[in-house]
């Protein structure tokens, strides 16, 4: 069964940096596709960044373009979110998942709490 842990999460002021990293494991296929998802209470999750792993081409939501960077490991197991000049509205539970075509399902992380203090 393919796991997902999530880490990197943490408190941090209006304007710093944190680097979440997900590591998937229990899997003897690689995964096609990994994604980075926010989701604060009473909110839907929202995709906030995803990474196809063939190619490594990356995709953005409006609202962390530019701030936010997406990449994966050489095994292409581990997937990293490098956060930059974090705002107050980015505090959110952090979630990532992996999608497996071999399997022909996804999984999602537990997630990792970033707080942005203003």
């Amino acid at each position: 069964q393919v796991q997902l842990k999530e880490s990197g999460g943490g408190l941090v002021q209006s304007g710093g940096s944190l680097r979440l990293s997900c590591a998937a494991s229990g899997s003897r296929f690689k995964p096609d596709n990994l994604g980075w998802y926010r989701q604060v209470p009473g909110k839907q999750r929202e995709l906030i960044a995803h990474l196809a792993t063939h190619d490594g081409t990356s995709q953005y939501d409006d609202s962390v373009k530019g701030r936010f960077t997406i990449s994966v490991d050489n095994t292409k197991t581990t997937v990293y979110l490098q956060m930059n000049d974090l705002k107050p509205e980015d505090t959110a539970l952090y979630i990532c998942n992996a999608v497996y075509a071999d399997y022909g399902q996804i999984f999602w992380g537990r997630g990792t709490q970033v707080t942005v203090s203003s």
